[in-house]
């Protein structure tokens, strides 16, 4: 009897103590049993790229514009924001052909940094080595910075946007057909086609007559293919970069 008294207070006690201690207990099993390695990151190179220890990390799932790229800027302002000169966790999936770590960035609460940039529209998903599991949190992350309409995600205001409508979209063949189904013309002087990566075309001085088709090739793009087979997204955007027509596989 009295053994089973010392049991059932040790219990108690133990209970009592988990109840006080809970954020410690918590914090030290997060540090504990989390395989995430912590790593303090001394520059941003730019939305998409840190440097820790001297190296260079590049993102995983996104796509941020470049250098002299409308949202260049800003992506690498919201990115430094968030690392700049501060601890962070880092999930490692191998390397590019750079051989720069590709990773997934954590703050200390668990909170994919790399999924805010998408949701907060300084960059868009991109998976071009295929769909992982954190896939589908970005195309939501994506969707719903379309529905906030903000910064890389905001629809284009010109007037005529909806008259440019996407007759065909090749995956297999890499081309695309793009249409004019207004009674007026439409100058797409530098609009552009763009994958989820760095492949892009710019129209260069062109106007799509009315009711008229131009078809777009991965010659025009100088590449000898432009959408990948694992899952891609084409991005059309006006001359200011607001988004005209977007889709994905």
């Amino acid at each position: 009897m009295e053994k089973k008294k010392g049991k059932l207070l040790l219990v108690c006690l133990i209970v009592l103590l988990i109840a006080i201690n809970y954020n410690f207990i918590n914090s030290f099993l997060i540090k504990k049993f989390d395989s995430k390695e912590v790593v303090f990151v001394e520059r941003v190179i730019d939305g998409d790229t840190v440097v820790v220890n001297g190296s260079s990390m590049r993102l995983l799932g996104i796509n941020t514009p470049e250098k002299n790229e409308i949202g260049y800027e800003e992506a690498k302002e919201f990115l430094e924001n968030l690392v700049l000169d501060k601890d962070i966790k880092i999930e490692k999936f191998g390397k590019d052909l750079y051989y720069r770590d590709l990773v997934y960035l954590f703050d200390f609460s668990g909170r994919n940094i790399n999924l805010e940039i998408v949701e907060n529209g300084f960059g868009n998903y991109y998976f071009p080595e295929g769909k992982d599991k954190y896939y589908k949190n970005f195309v939501s992350a994506w969707e719903k910075c379309l529905d906030e309409n903000i910064n890389l995600c905001e629809k284009s205001s010109v007037s005529y946007a909806d008259c440019i409508s996407v007759k065909e979209w090749n995956i297999k063949e890499d081309k695309v057909i793009l249409e004019n189904v207004c009674d007026f013309d439409c100058d797409l002087n530098k609009w552009e086609i763009k994958d989820e990566g760095r492949k892009k075309f710019i129209f260069e001085n062109f106007v799509l007559k009315s009711f008229s088709e131009i078809e777009i090739s991965a010659e025009d793009f100088n590449k000898t293919y432009v959408w990948t087979k694992t899952g891609d997204t084409i991005f059309i955007r006006d001359n200011l970069g607001k988004l005209v027509f977007w889709d994905g596989y």
